[in-house]
């Protein structure tokens, strides 16, 4: 049974997440930078528009931060989903489209293979994000949020979360996504951050990714 009161963690816990949360995000910005200017290279060949999609979120308790993916839809994309809602697939407050015609040729790939997250280490870096913990949901996503769902906000947002590792591509009920969010406040702990981790790793190399 999942419980939806609000969780209290010890400092320690706290400051021993973000510790992980900065080592991790360093080493792999230095690491990956080489692969960074390839999809750079590649997105701007590839297609018109910026090399980085940047969009407002909402953080920890509501605070408004910007978040950073690579580019892989057309530029005009936001303006296209207006066009595209009767066909939303997930049922709730989220927008999901199996073949959405906005996707690039590369956008597909660096879907697949979660490439186009890689960006948001930087926020991990920067501490508005973590690299675990629910999806950050966008403004327009809270308006239409039931009272429960708005749990998610009292924990800092990641860039990965158990949904995701759970079959995302099968969940097409947002209710169902946002009680896995709620299983992952209510049981958290250092480990549960590393399993969801180890199992991200095997999606974004099993291309499982969306």
């Amino acid at each position: 049974m999942v419980s939806y009161s609000s969780v209290e963690r010890s400092d320690f816990e706290i400051i021993a997440k973000r510790l992980m949360d900065l080592t991790v995000s360093s080493i792999c910005l230095m690491l990956l930078a080489p692969v960074f200017l390839a999809i750079a290279i590649w997105i701007r060949l590839d297609s018109k528009g910026s090399i980085i999609y940047h969009w407002k979120i909402l953080g920890y308790n509501k605070k408004p931060v910007v978040s950073y993916k690579f580019r892989t839809m057309v530029e005009n994309a936001d303006a296209l989903k207006a066009e595209l809602m009767a066909q939303n697939e997930m049922k709730g407050a989220a927008f999901k489209m199996s073949n959405d015609p906005r996707i690039t040729k590369a956008g597909h790939i660096l879907r697949k293979y979660s490439l186009d997250e890689l960006p948001q280490l930087w926020s991990v870096f920067k501490g508005d994000l973590s690299l675990v913990g629910p999806r950050p949901p966008l403004r327009s996503e809270i308006e239409a949020f039931d009272g429960w769902h708005r749990r998610k906000l009292s924990v800092k947002p990641g860039i990965t979360c158990l949904w995701q590792v759970s079959g995302r591509n099968d969940i097409n009920d947002f209710d169902e996504w946002m009680s896995l969010d709620m299983k992952y406040i209510d049981e958290w702990s250092l480990w549960l951050d590393i399993k969801i981790l180890f199992k991200t790793f095997w999606v974004v190399f099993a291309g499982t990714g969306k």
